[in-house]
């Protein structure tokens, strides 16, 4: 019997857990002749998800499997782990809080059987306030435009990854990444399956300004040369104007005799020009930090305990904040 596996990345979704983990143990009936395998990762959460999970692994020994990170890593590394820890030959990754439609894993995996190795649920509408759409837009717009035209006009982070683009996805090591581009990246012709994104019902969501900006300047320096673009078009816009600038000056020395007076003009282009030397190198640090990261070999994420089958029989709910040797993944 084959193995369909799910990977969801959790982290402050109590309130959420109790009505996606029964929504996605109903899999087994719609997906009969699989063997049922559900890899949640707890993200460093501080609520009660964790005790909660381990409480379903516990229910659910055959299928559940528990993944607890020491820290909250975010949701590349998060998923990066349960891409590690699922056993599938096929491996579903969905979000917590279930805006997306899971009962689609059914067709995604029809789609696998067929022949597809990547399948994403394509976002055509999403039950979200205009300004939040729009935004989302225009930024997967830049994406299409400067790195991956087919990328999906919404983006995607519901999808179904054969097991050969598993296994590719795992050999990359790469930090400060973004995960859903990054699996694109690969060059996986995707059969996409239209899907409406709804309202989240239960919780706050915890992809805050922050994390969205993160997210941003990841992908944007990780798949596209719009960074280093900006600053080089910057400095030939200036070197035009500058040009400009003082082939006015010296014209009007030669006919005139005399210079633009005041220093009004001078203090501002030093201010363009200082402004435009230190934007270009934030961006060049950006780059230059993310190769000492990677110099480093620091790994992506590090699992502080795994609750299975095999484990069950010797783990109780009390011992799961006992101190376990974590697992450092290269």
């Amino acid at each position: 019997m084959k193995t369909f596996s799910v990977v969801v990345p959790v982290y402050h979704n109590e309130l959420n857990l109790n009505d996606t983990v029964p929504k996605l143990l109903t899999l087994k009936g719609f997906l009969s002749t699989y063997k049922l395998e559900l890899v949640f990762v707890d993200d460093g959460s501080k609520d009660k998800s964790w005790q909660m999970l381990v409480e379903y692994q516990l229910k659910h020994p055959e299928t559940i499997k528990v993944v607890k990170l020491s820290r909250n890593f975010g949701q590349s590394p998060a998923t990066q782990a349960g891409l590690r820890h699922a056993s599938g030959d096929c491996v579903g990754i969905i979000s917590a809080d279930l805006q997306e439609p899971y009962e689609l894993f059914v067709n995604m995996v029809t789609a696998w059987e067929n022949g597809s190795k990547f399948v994403i649920g394509e976002r055509t509408e999403r039950e979200e306030n205009l300004l939040h759409q729009k935004v989302s837009k225009q930024y997967w717009n830049i994406v299409r435009k400067f790195s991956m035209n087919d990328f999906p006009a919404n983006g995607y982070d519901f999808c179904l990854l054969d097991r050969s683009v598993v296994n590719q996805v795992n050999r990359i090591n790469e930090k400060n990444t973004s995960i859903f581009p990054l699996i694109f990246w690969l060059g996986y012709q995707p059969t996409r399956i239209p899907i409406t994104r709804s309202l989240r019902q239960k919780g706050v969501s915890q992809w805050n300004f922050w994390r969205k900006f993160k997210f941003t300047v990841d992908t944007l320096i990780g798949f596209t040369y719009v960074p280093t673009r900006v600053v080089t078009y910057s400095a030939l816009f200036m070197s035009t104007v500058s040009f400009i600038y003082l082939a006015a000056t010296l014209i009007r020395w030669l006919f005139i005799g005399s210079v633009v007076p005041g220093w009004a003009s001078i203090i501002a282009v030093i201010l363009v020009f200082a402004s435009l030397t230190l934007f270009s190198l934030g961006i060049i640090t950006e780059y230059l930090w993310r190769i000492l990261d990677e110099a480093r070999q620091r790994p992506p994420f590090i699992v502080e305990d795994v609750i299975e089958t095999k484990s069950v029989a010797s783990y109780t709910l009390d011992e799961s904040q006992t101190s376990r040797r974590p697992e450092v993944v290269p």
